[in-house]
């Protein structure tokens, strides 16, 4: 049994310094555990994205206590815990692959999520020139098996530069391209959530790449033809 659940459930009930200072080997027991987790998964990464062989654990896994200097929330703690895996680490802004880890609201994640103005161009002209192999991305079979669909807010009309009737409207409209699938609580209590996750992300695996060509820079030109 994982003991992610009951600490997170409990600091949900006590977040505040006081009582994390006093449950503080509850804590970092729960955490090294949890790095324990991301090391057996951060193996398997490697095969689905090579450069995290470099990464450790820690790298991967999100700070527990949250910035609060320009939210009106100031509990001082995340009530979940947050795992990703991306190439260019947790603060790139190229696509990734996310575990949370929260009573009743864990899932994995993969995508971009509210890309910067310049990387969502790039992958708006990556639609506009290879929409069907992004459509084919999310009509496969595998994929369709676990992922309903590309998420993300969308604009209520076509963005700049794009016809109302391209074929891949839907696409240019949306914002973030994400997608996700719930864990249950007794997937994550058992342990089970490991493969799970495993199995989504090397499903989304094809979604990710599209978005990795759309926003990588071709210095030597390659590709462009």
């Amino acid at each position: 049994m994982r003991p992610y659940l009951e600490f997170l459930a409990t600091l949900a009930q006590n977040n505040h310094k006081d009582w994390m200072d006093a449950n503080k080997k509850w804590y970092t027991d729960t955490r090294a555990k949890l790095l324990e987790d991301v090391e057996i998964m951060l193996k398997e990464m490697t095969e689905i994205e090579p450069e995290l062989s470099a990464f450790k654990p820690k790298d991967c896994v999100f700070r527990q206590n949250r910035d609060v200097r320009f939210s009106n929330n100031k509990d001082p703690y995340k009530t979940n815990f947050g795992v990703y895996f991306s190439p260019g680490g947790k603060k790139s802004p190229g696509p990734g692959y996310y575990l949370q880890i929260q009573p009743g609201n864990s899932f994995l994640a993969g995508g971009i999520w509210m890309p910067e103005a310049d990387t969502l161009k790039k992958i708006r002209k990556e639609i506009d020139y290879s929409g069907a192999e992004l459509e084919r991305i999310e009509n496969d079979p595998e994929f369709k098996k676990l992922f309903k669909g590309i998420e993300g807010e969308k604009l209520k009309t076509s963005p700049r530069d794009y016809e109302a009737d391209h074929p891949y409207i839907e696409y240019l409209k949306l914002k973030s391209f994400t997608v996700s699938h719930p864990i249950s609580d007794k997937a994550v209590d058992s342990g089970a959530f490991l493969t799970f996750a495993l199995d989504g992300f090397r499903r989304m695996k094809p979604f990710n790449d599209f978005l990795t060509q759309a926003i990588e820079e071709v210095e030597d030109g390659s590709g462009l033809l």
